[in-house]
C-alpha cells in the first residue's frame, strides 16, 4: 500500500517524480525517497517522514537526470527510517528499485543472498529485489533472449520468479540508461503515455496532469519503457500488443478546488458522485439499465443466495446492499468481511452469485476472495470506481461508480455512489425477476432522482454539526444506535469517527443496547442514534431514553416527526426510502467527525497509519 512514480524522457525528472508522490501520499507517508540517473551513476535520496521532506535534502536540487522512479512507503518491514526508506539499491549500486507489496519469502531469499556474500543495509522485504537482479544478471542464465540489450529485463524476469507475494515493481540501471523495467502481480501499475515521454505510477490521480492516456498492466506482465517507446511482454518474455485506454476524469479533480482539505471537498462532490452513478441507468418509466453485464433471468432464476465480500468502508456499503437485495429480489444475502471470507471455506457454488467492492479495485483482501469464489464455480461482480483495476479484470461482470479521484484516506463520495450503484443493480434484478411489482421500483427510482438535490440540503445547513462538534471533539469515547439499516449506516459513521479523529466509538444494534453496551453508558458520554425508518420511531425512541437517563449527550439524526423529549441536538434531513436513507443519513456523520478531527488539529486526509488503497494482506 505505498505509492510509486516513475519517470523517462527529456524533462528534470526530480521535480516530476516528487510531484507525483505528493499526490500519492495518502497510499503512504513513512518514508519517500527517489532515484535518477546521473551521469552513467545511480544517485539516490530518500528519508523519513513526509514526501516534502525530501525539498530538504542537500543535493536534491542537483539532480538533472531524466529518468527516475521514486516512491512513498507505508511501513511493513522495518521501522521507517532512512535505510528502509525506498529506493534500494543492489551492493553494487547498478541496480535501483521501488516496490509496492509484501515478498512474503524475503527472508528465505535474504538467506540465499547472504551465502552468495551480498550485504543488507534495511530491514525491508525490498532489498532483496535488486541484489536478486544483480545476481541473475551477473551469473545467468537470466533471459530466453539473446540480445546483450534484453540481459536487464531478463535478470528482472529470472528475479521475480523468485518472489512470493504481491508487487509492483520499477527497476533502473545506469548500464540501460534509456529504459525503466516494471512488472506486477497483485498491486496495481499504469503506465501513462505522452508525447516523447512516458510516466509510471501506482495510481492514475498521480500522473492525470501529464496524460489521459494509459496502459493498465495485467498480473505477470512486464514492461519496458522508454520515452519514445513501451513494449510490453507476458511472463515468458513474448512480447504482445496491448491496447491503451483514454480516461476522462478532469485533472483538476484531483486538486482541492478551494476548500481546506481533500475530505471536505469530497464530502461535498458527492451530490455530483451520485448524479453521475446514477447517469443513464436509468430514467422514471423506464426498466433500469446495464448493458455491460449480461446476466439474464434465467441465470438470475438459479442464484439462491448472493454474498457481498469487502472490507472496511465498501463492506458496510455492502450492508445496505443485503437490505436492497433481500427486499426487492426476495434472494437471501450475506455480507462478509474479505479477508474472513477465504479463509472459513464459505459455501458457495455455481448457484452463489459473489459481489465484490472495492473503491481502488486493488484491495488484496477482496481481490483473493474473489479468485477463491471463481474456482468454486460461482459467478462474480465487480463494484469499482477505477477502470480496468485488479479486481474489475478478475470478476466476470464489472461495474463502475462514478465519483471520481477520491484522495482522502477516509472513503465519503464512494461510500454513497457504492450503496447508490447497488440500489440500481437490486432495482435491475428486481425488474428481471419480475420479484417486485412496477410501483415499488417507480417510487425507490423517483426517490433516488431527488437524492442530489436532497445532499445539498445537507450540505447547506452544517452550522448545528460545528457546533455539536466542538462541544465534544476532547471525548474519548462515543457511541453509536440505530435500528435495521440505520445499524448499518451507524457502523459507517463510528468507523470514520475512528479513523480521523482518533476517538475511540462504538456502534450498535439499538435494540441490543440493554444487552450488555448499557453498562458503558455513564454521565456526559455521547450517543448518536440515526432514526429514517417510519416503523421503528418509537422503538428507537425508547432506546435512546435509556441512555438519556444514564446521563448521555444525545445527537439524533432523523428524517422523520419525533415526540418532544430531551435530546441535546437534532439534525434534521430530508425524508426518502428508508432502503436508500444511509446516503443522506451518513453525510451528517461525515460532517461531524471531518470538524471534530479540525478542532483536535489532526491531519484528516492523511490519518495516522492508515493507507487510501490496501494492496496488503
Amino acid at each position: 500500500m505505498c505509492g510509486i512514480v516513475g519517470y523517462i524522457g527529456s524533462k528534470k525528472a526530480t521535480p516530476i517524480l516528487i510531484d507525483g508522490l505528493l499526490s500519492l501520499e495518502y497510499r503512504g507517508y513513512d518514508s519517500a525517497g527517489i532515484a535518477t540517473i546521473e551521469n552513467d551513476v545511480i544517485k539516490v535520496m530518500k528519508d523519513k517522514g513526509r514526501v516534502k521532506n525530501l525539498y530538504d535534502l542537500d543535493g536534491i536540487n542537483d539532480l538533472v537526470g531524466t529518468v527516475g522512479i521514486a516512491h512513498t512507503r507505508w511501513a511493513t518491514h522495518g521501522k521507517p527510517s532512512k535505510e528502509n526508506s525506498h529506493p534500494h539499491l543492489d551492493n553494487s549500486g547498478k541496480f535501483a528499485v521501488v516496490h509496492n507489496g509484501i515478498i512474503e519469502n524475503y527472508s528465505e531469499l535474504r538467506d540465499f543472498l547472504t551465502s552468495k556474500g551480498y550485504k543488507f543495509l534495511s530491514q525491508t522485504d525490498t532489498e532483496v529485489i535488486p541484489n536478486l537482479i544483480h545476481y541473475y544478471y551477473t551469473n545467468g542464465p537470466v533471459s530466453v533472449l539473446d540480445n546483450e540489450e534484453d540481459k536487464f529485463l531478463g535478470a528482472v524476469k529470472s528475479a521475480v520468479f523468485d518472489l512470493k507475494g504481491s508487487y509492483a515493481i520499477e527497476a533502473i540501471s545506469p548500464t540501460y540508461p534509456n529504459q525503466i523495467i516494471v512488472v506486477r502481480k497483485d498491486s496495481p501499475l499504469v503506465i501513462g503515455k505522452g508525447n516523447g515521454e512516458n510516466y509510471i505510477a501506482s495510481d492514475i490521480p498521480a500522473i492525470l496532469k501529464y496524460t489521459k492516456d494509459f496502459y493498465l498492466l495485467d498480473d505477470n506482465e512486464f514492461a519496458v519503457v522508454c520515452k519514445d517507446s513501451i513494449k510490453f511482454f507476458d511472463n515468458s518474455l513474448t512480447e504482445h500488443n496491448k491496447p491503451i485506454k483514454n480516461i476522462d476524469w478532469d485533472a483538476n479533480a484531483a486538486g482541492k478546488d478551494g476548500f481546506e482539505d481533500y475530505m471536505l471537498k469530497e464530502i461535498f462532490e458527492q451530490p455530483t458522485a451520485i448524479r453521475e452513478t446514477i447517469g443513464s441507468r436509468f430514467r422514471l418509466g423506464e426498466k433500469c439499465s446495464f448493458d455491460d453485464i449480461d446476466i439474464s433471468k434465467d441465470y438470475l432464476s438459479t442464484v439462491n443466495k448472493i454474498y457481498f465480500v469487502a472490507c472496511g468502508t465498501a463492506m458496510h456499503a455492502g450492508l445496505v446492499g443485503k437490505n436492497l437485495m433481500e427486499k426487492l429480489c426476495k434472494i437471501p444475502t450475506e455480507v462478509d468481511i474479505a479477508s474472513e471470507f477465504r479463509y472459513r471455506d464459505p459455501i458457495i457454488d455455481k448457484h452463489t452469485l459473489c459481489i465484490y467492492i472495492s473503491q481502488s479495485g486493488e484491495t488484496a483482501d477482496t481481490i483473493a476472495a474473489l479468485k477463491l469464489a471463481k474456482s468454486k464455480g460461482a459467478k462474480t461482480l465487480a463494484i469499482s470506481n477505477v477502470i480496468g483495476s485488479s479486481i474489475t479484470r478478475e470478476a466476470d461482470y464489472s461495474i463502475y461508480t462514478h465519483a471520481g479521484p477520491e484522495i482522502a484516506v477516509a472513503s465519503t463520495k464512494a461510500y454513497t455512489s457504492q450503496v447508490a450503484l447497488i440500489a440500481i443493480l437490486a432495482m435491475y434484478f428486481a425488474e428481471v425477476l419480475g420479484s417486485v411489482n412496477t410501483e415499488v421500483i417507480e417510487k425507490l427510482k423517483s426517490d433516488m432522482i431527488d437524492l442530489p438535490s436532497k445532499i445539498e440540503q445537507i450540505l447547506e445547513n452544517t452550522d448545528t454539526i460545528q457546533e455539536f462538534a466542538k462541544k465534544i471533539y476532547t471525548e474519548k469515547d462515543m457511541f453509536f444506535l440505530g435500528r435495521g439499516i440505520d445499524y448499518n449506516v451507524a457502523l459507517e459513521g463510528s468507523l470514520k469517527l475512528k479513523e480521523i479523529s482518533y476517538i475511540h466509538s462504538e456502534a450498535y444494534a439499538a435494540g441490543e443496547l440493554k444487552h450488555g453496551p448499557i453498562a458503558l453508558i455513564e454521565n456526559g458520554i455521547t450517543v448518536i442514534e440515526i432514526i429514517t425508518n417510519p416503523d421503528l420511531v418509537e422503538k428507537s425512541i425508547s432506546n435512546i431514553q435509556e441512555v438519556i437517563t444514564r446521563g448521555a449527550k444525545t445527537l439524533i439524526i432523523t428524517n422523520q416527526i419525533l415526540p418532544n423529549s430531551h435530546f441535546d441536538y437534532v439534525i434534521n434531513i430530508p425524508e426518502t426510502n428508508p432502503l436508500i436513507s444511509p446516503i443522506l443519513s451518513v453525510i451528517p456523520m461525515q460532517l461531524l467527525s471531518y470538524y471534530i478531527s479540525k478542532c483536535k488539529g489532526l491531519d484528516v486526509d492523511k490519518p495516522r497509519n492508515l493507507a487510501k488503497s490496501v494492496t496488503v494482506e
